[in-house]
């Protein structure tokens, strides 16, 4: 067991006695070098983000777009088949957090800043300005529909399926198969021990601590320019270099305290006090907009992903050159990817005792549902005032900073949901790079619970990381933060591939290796005699043996005798019965 942090030189050696030097130092040192490359050659690095985002998406967009289906398939595969039946831990197992806990906090650490800072642009950017290989023109109704679907599409079960895979992996390899929690033992199955405990087992903790520290840098960076932009809005700032290091700076502060509190009380905390936030900020703008309007919307939104998923997934337009697919599609994809290690993980964190079918079903479905209500009400009532008023539009154009604060402006009280915004914005960044922080700590250091000096440093490093993409971007700052999440994304998408051939391998193994719980009844249990209660097939198998399966939580074993006592369900029928022949 660890020793608790002292005072003094003692926080410093314990810190350092618990990192991994072959993971903790390469990582350093690559994410130090891109920020000091940032800063030396800021005079040029805004054109050459764009250069590099270019020859990106151009490269490698449909390798994004065949691999982030392809988890999408992987995860249905594992929720539906038998592989749901196993569960991520103990087989009588209890899960570590109750249910609505559970989905505040993977729901806030997963998406929480992207939400906010796209819910109005991006629906209102695709009806503005459709993708041309579509073949719909902008500002109709069909480009309404259309902008919808595709904003569910990039939010929905692709987005959470990327998650899933590496939240089940680790979550299955260290509470089931009691390896340590990182990224390198989704391997085992493929490379051996002896590799993941050796140079390419570094490599890919490495790897996933670059791509989740610039991912959640991008987030960060999100959430601060629309935190200025909705200050300025409101006539509060005046928005310069100064303010935007300033907010970093005292965000990053409150994001450190909560991440030495640990999960169970600061993250946990703040993560039910922002979505309970999240949640009253969109229920008072479907009930003071067009509630109605809106309900009827979400319905048609969600039969229309549904309708248009199977067009969508592995379109990657190659006779346009409008260069939408990049701006959006490619770009959330590697965006997801590059947060995979860390939301996976955190998720993996506290999914402890689920059964992978309850994982996957909530994981995936859960948080699609509410992306869609939320888009719908923000991004529709947004197309709505656009169509009606025509003020959502600065210039011809969707400002992505100020979209959110405009359409609250026009409704009432809009200075106090515009503060209630920028609250809700403050709370994700800090959720978001609370687990962040978390999660890089346990790769670099292998500890679930790690020293909290190395905690801050990682913490600090995430917002010095923002602080420079946003300031040597300049005007191109989104493209920068775009650009670094799509590129660091690329090699982690390739340990995916293989973690998802990993996995299946050792599901298979603990399918044809665990017993499975049967409960076997003689006849007389089955039909006593003289009854007439049950009159089901069971009774014309009276001559036979008779087998249910049995879930884990419904027997119980005697502590002395060792008697096992089957817990029979409650019959929905009650005790009645048809009277017949």
């Amino acid at each position: 067991m660890r020793r608790k942090d002292r005072g003094g030189p003692n926080v410093v050696v314990n810190a350092w006695r618990s990192v991994k030097p072959a993971v903790f130092i390469p990582a350093s040192v690559v994410i130090i070098a891109m920020i000091v490359v940032s800063v030396v050659y800021s005079g040029t690095t805004a054109n050459a983000f764009v250069r590099l985002n270019t020859a990106v998406t151009a490269s490698i967009g449909w390798w994004y777009i065949l691999a982030a289906t392809g988890f999408v398939v992987f995860a249905l595969y594992c929720g539906v088949s038998q592989i749901g039946t196993i569960r991520l831990g103990r087989d009588d197992e209890l899960p570590e957090f109750g249910f609505w806990a559970w989905l505040a906090m993977l729901f806030s650490a997963g998406m929480g800043i992207g939400l906010v800072f796209y819910g109005v642009a991006e629906p209102l950017s695709h009806y503005v300005r459709p993708p041309q290989a579509r073949g719909v023109l902008g500002l109709t109704d069909a480009a309404a529909n259309q902008a919808m679907a595709l904003t569910v599409f990039h939010w929905g079960l692709h987005a959470w399926a990327i998650y899933a895979v590496v939240g089940l992996g680790m979550a299955y390899m260290t509470y089931r198969r009691g390896r340590p929690l990182s990224v390198r033992w989704l391997l085992e199955p493929v490379l051996g021990r002896r590799r993941v405990e050796g140079v390419l087992g570094h490599a890919v903790d490495v790897i996933a601590i670059v791509g989740t520290l610039f991912g959640v840098a991008t987030s960060l960076g999100f959430g601060i320019t629309q935190i200025a932009a909705g200050l300025e809005y409101l006539g509060w700032i005046r928005v310069d270099n100064w303010w935007m290091v300033g907010m970093i700076v005292v965000i990053t502060a409150t994001t450190t305290a909560s991440v030495v509190s640990g999960v169970s009380r600061g993250l946990k905390w703040l993560s039910n006090i922002n979505m309970s936030l999240a949640a009253a900020l969109a229920l008072f703008v479907l009930l003071l907009g067009p509630t109605l309007f809106l309900l009827q919307s979400w319905v048609q939104n969600l039969g229309g992903y549904v309708q248009s998923l199977p067009q969508f997934m592995l379109r990657t337009a190659p006779f346009s050159h409008d260069g939408w697919l990049a701006d959006w599609t490619i770009f959330y994809w590697g965006w997801w990817i590059s947060w995979a290690p860390f939301v996976g993980m955190f998720i993996a964190r506290i999914s402890r005792g689920r059964t992978i079918r309850e994982f996957i079903g909530a994981v995936l479905l859960v948080p699609t549902l509410i992306a869609s209500l939320w888009f719908t009400i923000f991004g529709d009532l947004a197309v709505l005032r656009q169509r009606n008023d025509g003020d959502m539009l600065i210039d011809g154009a969707v400002d992505a900073n100020t979209s959110l604060f405009q359409l609250l402006g026009g409704l009432p009280l809009g200075v106090i949901t515009s503060v209630l915004a920028v609250v809700v914005i403050v709370f994700f960044f800090i959720t978001s790079s609370d687990s962040g922080s978390l999660v890089v700590d346990i790769l670099s250091t292998g500890e679930l619970d790690p020293p909290k000096l190395t905690r801050v440093y990682w913490a600090m490093l995430a917002g010095t990381a923002a602080a420079v993409l946003l300031l040597v971007g300049g005007a191109g700052s989104l493209t920068a933060l775009r650009t670094a999440a799509i590129a660091t994304a690329l090699p982690f998408s390739i340990v995916m591939v293989v973690a998802c051939y990993a996995m299946t391998k050792a599901f298979h193994f603990d399918l044809a290796t665990t017993p499975r719980l049967l409960h076997v009844t003689v006849p007389d249990d089955v039909v006593p005699a003289g009854s007439r209660q049950r009159h089901d097939i069971s009774a014309t198998l009276a001559g036979l043996i008779a087998v249910r399966d049995v879930d884990s939580g419904a027997y119980q074993v005697h502590p002395d005798t060792g008697a096992l006592t089957v817990t029979t369900p409650p019959d929905p029928l009650g005790d009645g019965a048809f009277d017949t022949d």
